[in-house]
C-alpha cells in the first residue's frame, strides 16, 4: 500500500510539474515503487557551522541563514562572489568600476568600504586592518571554483564574531583535497577581451594526508571605450575613455590536514585600471590604477580534549598590500605636464584563537572562546614622484583582543534559547561588551519562528581615524557605531520539497560614521554624524524537485530613515527582487538557468533619482562526458539594459554607467 501511493503521488505531481522526457524515463517504475511516500516527500533541511561554531540545522541557527552551494555557483555562472551576494535576500551590490561594494537591508552609503560585514575563507577573517574592507570582486582572492558552500549569516545575532560582523558574517568555505581527485584545469573565455585559467591537484592520501594546491589567472581588457558626460569636453577626448578599464589577478591556494591538523595559505594580487578620472585624477590616461595584494598562512587544530570538550584552535599570519597609481595634472608649468602620486597601505598583523564546546546536562550546548591580533602594521603614505613631496607618513600599531560565551539551552522538544555575551578591547579606543539573544520555537516538525536580539558595535578603521591629505581630514576622536538589532523568522517546510521564509527587521544605528565636510572647505572628513533606521522584511521561497528541476525567488522590502530630515538616504532601492529556475534538460547531464534580478529606484549623492532595472542572465551547463568534464556558456544582461550605479564622493560623475550584453564560454576537464 504505501509503495502503491507513493507511486499515486509521483505521478500526480509528473501531472502538475512537466519535466524533461529524457529525465522521465531514466527514472523507471521499479525506482518509484522502491521509494517510500515519506521519501518522495522529504525536505532536506540544510546545516549551517558559520551561526554557532558547531554544525547544526538552519532551523536551529540563532539567524536568518542563507546557503549558496558550489551546484548554484556552476548553474548560475557566477563570476564573482559579489555577483554570488547579488541573489542572496536583502543583499545589493554597486559598483564604481574598482571595487564593489555591498548594500544591505537599505544601507549602501557611496564612501564606506564593506567594513560593516564580516568576510571568512573556512573561518578565517579576510578583512584588513586598515581599511577594514571586504573584498568581494575580482579582487576577492580566492578561486570560485574551489568553494563548496557560502553561509550567509544575517546580523549580529552570534556572539563570536568581532566588531566587523555589524551586519552580518559571510563565510565562503572551500573544497576538500579529496572533492577533486587528482588534477583538474579550466579555461574561460568571455566579452572584453577576457580570460581565465586554473589549475588545481587535489587527493585524499591512504595515511590520512589530505592535500588540495591551486593557482588561477584572470586577464581582461575591460570596455574598449566607456562614455561619461561630465567629461563631454574635446580636451577630455570627449568624454570617451579608452582602453582604461583594464583588470588582473592572479591566486595561489593551499590546504593541507593531517589528523587534527590544517594549514591553508592564501596569496591574491589583482590590478584595476580606473577608467572614472576618480579622486580628480586625468581622464582617459590609462595610468591610474590600483593593486591589491591580500594574503595569509593560517594553522588549525581541532579534536577532542580531556572531559570531552570539543577544542578548535587556530595562529594566523596575515598581509596586506595596497598600491594605488594616481595621475594628476601638474599645475607647475617648469615640470612635466602630468604628476604621478602614490597611495600606499600597508597591514600586517598575527594572532590566535581559541573555541571549546561540549554538550552539557543534555539541555545546554555551551560554546567559550577568546581571540587576539596583534596589528605590527596599520601604515598610510601617500607621496608624489617627480618632484617626490610627501603629504601622508602615518605609520602605527595596535592590538584587540576579545573574549565571549554562548550556550544553546534546550528548554524543551519544541524550544530553543541561544544567549551570548562578548567583551572586545581596542587598544584605540578601550572595550565594549555586547549581549545576544535568539528564542527558537518550532511548534511543527517543518515549521520554526525564531525571535533574534542583536547589540554590535564597529570601531572606526584606521583610514577614517588618521588619513590626513589635501582633500582629507583625519578624526581621531571617531567613536566607534553602534546598533542594537531585532528580527522575527519564520522558516516552513511544506511537502514537495518546498521552503518558505520570511523575516522582518528592524535595526536602529546610532553614531553612523559617514563622510562629511571637514573643517576646510571643499575637505572630506569621517564624523559620528547620523542615526539610521533600517526596517523592512524579506521573503523567499523555494522549491527543488527529486528530478532537478528547481525553482524560487525573493523579494526584499527595505526603509532606511535618516533622524534628520534634510539628510537624505542615498543609494538606498525601497525593494528588491529575485527569481528564478533552473531545468535538467538531460538529467544530470545538461542544465539550463535562467536568473532575473530587480532593484528600484535609488538615490544618487547628488540628491538624483537612479532609474530602476531588470537584469536577466541564462547559463547552459553540460555535464554530457560524465564527471570529466564541465562546459557552459553565459549570457549575462541578456536585453542589454542601460542602467547605472551612484557615484562616490570622489567620483566627478552622479551616477556610473554599468556593462551591457556580455557573455562567457568556460571548461573544465578533471583528470
Amino acid at each position: 500500500m504505501r509503495a502503491r501511493t507513493g507511486l499515486l503521488l509521483a505521478s500526480l505531481w509528473i501531472g502538475v510539474n512537466p519535466i524533461p522526457v529524457a529525465a522521465q524515463q531514466e527514472r523507471s517504475a521499479a525506482e518509484l515503487l522502491d521509494m517510500s511516500l515519506e521519501k518522495l516527500l522529504t525536505v532536506q533541511i540544510d546545516s549551517v557551522y558559520s551561526s554557532s561554531k558547531f554544525q547544526q540545522k538552519v532551523t536551529e541557527a540563532p539567524a536568518s541563514v542563507t546557503i549558496i552551494s558550489a551546484e548554484e555557483i556552476q548553474k548560475f555562472g557566477y563570476q564573482t562572489l559579489a555577483d554570488i551576494l547579488r541573489d542572496v535576500p536583502g543583499f545589493y551590490v554597486t559598483y564604481d568600476r574598482n571595487y564593489s561594494y555591498l548594500g544591505f537591508r537599505g544601507y549602501g552609503q557611496p564612501g564606506d568600504y564593506n567594513s560593516r560585514v564580516q568576510l571568512l575563507v573556512d573561518g578565517h577573517l579576510l578583512n584588513d586592518d586598515i581599511y577594514g574592507e571586504a573584498l568581494l570582486g575580482t579582487e576577492f582572492p580566492v578561486d570560485l571554483d574551489l568553494v563548496d558552500r557560502i553561509e550567509v549569516v544575517r546580523g549580529p545575532n552570534s556572539s563570536l564574531y568581532v566588531a566587523s560582523a555589524f551586519f552580518g558574517v559571510i563565510n565562503v568555505i572551500t573544497k576538500r583535497g579529496g572533492a577533486l581527485g587528482g588534477l583538474a584545469v579550466s579555461g574561460a573565455a568571455g566579452s572584453n577581451e577576457t580570460y581565465r585559467s586554473r589549475v588545481s591537484y587535489g587527493r585524499d592520501f591512504d595515511n590520512g594526508l589530505e592535500v588540495l594546491l591551486s593557482g588561477s589567472f584572470y586577464a581582461s581588457q575591460g570596455a574598449d571605450a566607456l562614455f561619461f558626460k561630465e567629461f563631454d569636453n574635446p580636451l577630455t577626448n570627449n568624454g570617451i575613455a579608452r582602453n582604461a578599464d583594464g583588470d588582473q589577478f592572479q591566486q595561489l591556494f593551499a590546504n593541507v590536514s593531517y589528523g587534527s591538523f590544517t594549514f591553508q595559505g592564501v596569496y591574491g594580487s589583482r590590478d584595476k585600471h580606473i577608467p572614472t578620472a576618480s579622486f580628480g585624477t586625468v581622464f582617459n590616461d590609462p595610468g591610474t590604477h590600483t593593486v591589491d595584494t591580500r594574503s595569509y598562512a593560517d594553522l588549525q587544530y581541532q579534536d577532542k580534549i580531556a572531559g570531552g570538550w570539543q577544542l578548535a584552535a587556530r595562529l594566523y599570519f596575515d598581509k596586506y598590500d595596497y598600491e594605488g597609481t594616481y595621475i594628476y595634472s601638474s599645475a607647475d608649468p617648469d615640470v612635466a605636464s602630468t604628476v604621478t602620486q602614490k597611495d600606499l597601505g600597508y597591514g600586517t598583523w598575527l594572532g590566535g584563537e581559541a573555541v571549546v564546546s561540549k554538550k552539557l546536562f543534555d539541555r545546554h550546548h555551551v560554546t567559550v572562546g577568546s581571540s587576539y591580533r596583534q596589528h605590527l602594521h596599520q601604515d598610510q603614505t601617500t607621496y608624489d614622484l617627480q618632484p617626490f613631496s610627501e603629504d601622508v607618513n602615518d605609520r602605527r600599531s595596535s592590538t584587540d583582543w576579545g573574549s565571549y560565551v554562548q550556550d544553546e539551552i534546550r528548554l524543551s522538544g519544541s524550544l530553543i534559547l541561544n544567549v551570548g555575551l562578548r567583551y572586545d578591547h581596542y587598544s584605540t579606543f578601550g572595550g565594549s561588551t555586547n549581549p545576544r539573544a535568539a528564542l527558537i520555537y518550532n511548534p511543527f516538525e517543518k515549521t520554526t519562528f525564531k525571535l533574534l536580539y542583536g547589540q554590535a558595535f564597529r570601531a572606526p578603521n584606521f583610514y577614517e581615524l588618521y588619513y590626513h591629505a589635501p582633500g582629507s581630514e583625519a578624526n581621531p576622536f571617531l567613536k566607534p557605531e553602534r546598533v542594537k538589532t531585532t528580527e522575527l523568522v519564520w522558516e516552513q517546510y511544506l511537502q514537495h520539497r518546498f521552503q518558505f521564509t520570511a523575516t522582518g527587521f528592524y535595526y536602529p544605528i546610532r553614531d553612523l560614521i559617514s563622510a562629511a565636510n571637514g573643517v576646510e572647505a571643499g575637505d572630506i572628513q569621517y564624523q559620528n554624524a547620523r542615526a539610521l533606521d533600517l526596517r523592512g522584511f524579506d521573503l523567499s521561497f523555494r522549491r527543488r524537485s527529486p528530478w532537478g528541476l528547481e525553482v524560487g525567488g525573493n523579494y526584499s522590502f527595505q526603509v532606511a530613515r535618516n533622524h534628520d530630515p534634510a539628510d537624505f538616504s542615498v543609494n538606498s532601492p525601497s525593494h528588491l527582487g529575485r527569481a528564478f529556475i533552473s531545468a535538467p534538460l538531460i538529467r544530470h547531464a545538461l542544465f539550463a538557468s535562467f536568473d532575473l534580478q530587480y532593484v528600484s529606484s535609488r538615490k544618487s549623492l547628488a540628491n538624483s533619482p537612479l532609474a530602476s532595472y531588470a537584469l536577466s542572465n541564462f547559463t547552459l551547463l553540460s555535464r554530457s562526458l560524465g564527471e570529466k568534464w564541465d562546459i557552459s556558456a553565459s549570457i549575462y544582461n541578456i536585453f542589454n539594459r542601460q542602467y547605472g550605479d551612484p557615484g562616490r564622493p570622489e567620483n566627478l560623475q552622479d551616477v556610473i554607467l554599468q556593462d551591457g550584453r556580455t557573455f562567457r564560454l568556460k571548461v573544465g576537464y578533471s583528470f
